[in-house]
């Protein structure tokens, strides 16, 4: 359907050859005025061809009339002006009224089409006192008033007729306007969906295979150097290795089986939460990372995705530890859960090892997790040694579906 379908209706189709037409017309305006101009004077001086050929003069007339009209629309105004200039000249010269006199028609329709309302007034104004003038010239005094009447109504008639046509292409104009500005909308909200949710899959990622290639590293050396000393210590740490291993490989396809929808595997195996935080702990300690864990309140009263964000806040916080602390450190975690917030706080004890390596973007990761329940996450260095990561979520108002994403 084309565009002047779904204004107009279905009731006003236009057939092939009025749309080919339309289309042409618009698109060299110039020559179809001209064939217009052509087709009015054929129109107008067949009737009058033998009085042509007997009073050249009025063909002359004619013809001035209805010539301008082939740049009607490219200067309406000036067109206007010339047309009731070569009309007045007519008034004062010629002795009839001759048929090109309807081009003050097609000129007042299209000033009322193309120009603002003041102007179109005015050409109005112009148009009645013509009328008038050739009321008084030509017509019979008994026939004046209806003739004056009926000119005035044409006239009336083409100006509404353009004013009408002005406020379509308005209308047409505002429409395809706020179709762009709608599509340029749509365009962005997709953009800004498809940025979060790559944000939402590198954290997530960025979580999951850090801290269990922390954990499957630390393993791995610690298997390397009991190996000739203590080889049944160097079996059980690489068969922690494994377990370790099978665990992300688990805990990646629970996550993936969430962004899709067809996926039942992630209803078999939900994200995990608080009450993973346990065997969370232990497969730390299982590193030589001694873990000291608390978790205190109503925990079956926080929302899955709230508590997913505990259980990553968590093991992004220990994943740190074991990468950048020394050896001998102790870490403990907190986890308070009052009934509207969830407090999660988790300490070391260690110093620092100096990398050369860039800044990860676990930090980062942990604040976009909080932002979404309101929260800041506070992390830094303790007094008297140490590091300390504080969060709080709350949960009167969470936002868990466009970041987190899982349930």
């Amino acid at each position: 359907m084309t565009r002047y379908d779904q204004v107009q209706g279905p009731g006003a189709e236009l057939p092939p050859w009025g749309s080919a037409l339309r289309t042409f017309a618009g698109r060299h305006p110039v020559v179809g005025d001209a064939l217009l101009t052509a087709l009015l004077a054929l129109v107008a001086s067949a009737p009058m061809h033998l009085m042509f050929g007997r009073h050249p003069e009025l063909l002359c007339y004619q013809l001035a009339l209805l010539l301008p009209l082939a740049w009607r629309r490219r200067a309406p105004l000036v067109v206007f002006a010339v047309i009731s200039a070569v009309a007045l000249v007519q008034w004062l010269y010629a002795g009839r009224v001759l048929p090109g006199d309807v081009a003050l028609l097609v000129a007042l329709y299209t000033v009322a089409a193309h120009c603002p309302r003041r102007r179109t007034l005015a050409a109005s104004g112009v148009i009645a006192l013509g009328n008038l003038l050739a009321v008084v010239r030509w017509s019979s005094p008994e026939r004046g008033a209806k003739t004056f009447v009926g000119l005035c109504a044409l006239a009336l008639a083409a100006g509404m007729i353009g004013a009408n046509m002005r406020n379509r292409r308005a209308y047409l104009a505002a429409l395809e306007d706020r179709a762009a500005r709608l599509e340029r909308e749509r365009d962005q909200r997709a953009q800004l969906a498809v940025a979060g949710e790559r944000a939402r899959i590198a954290r997530e990622m960025h979580d999951i295979v850090t801290h269990s290639l922390s954990v499957m590293v630390a393993l791995a050396d610690g298997a390397a150097f009991a190996a000739t000393r203590a080889p049944e210590k160097s079996a059980a740490a690489m068969e922690q290795v494994s377990g370790t291993g099978r665990q992300a490989l688990t805990d990646m396809r629970r996550f993936l089986g969430v962004l899709r929808a067809d996926e039942p595997d992630a209803l078999r195996h939900p994200q995990p939460g608080i009450g993973q935080l346990d065997g969370l702990a232990a497969q730390v300690r299982a590193v030589g990372l001694p873990v000291r864990l608390r978790v205190e309140g109503d925990v079956a009263s926080v929302p899955a995705a709230a508590q997913l964000t505990v259980y990553r806040l968590v093991q992004e916080a220990l994943t740190n530890t074991l990468k950048h602390a020394a050896a001998g450190v102790r870490a403990s975690v907190r986890v308070s859960c009052p009934g509207d917030r969830v407090e999660v706080e988790v300490r070391d004890d260690g110093h620092p090892v100096p990398s050369s390596g860039e800044g990860g973007h676990g930090i980062d990761g942990m604040r976009d997790r909080v932002a979404a329940y309101g929260g800041q996450v506070e992390a830094g260095p303790l007094p008297g040694g140490g590091w300390r990561v504080a969060a709080c979520l709350k949960l009167e108002d969470p936002e868990p579906a466009d970041v987190e994403g899982e349930s």
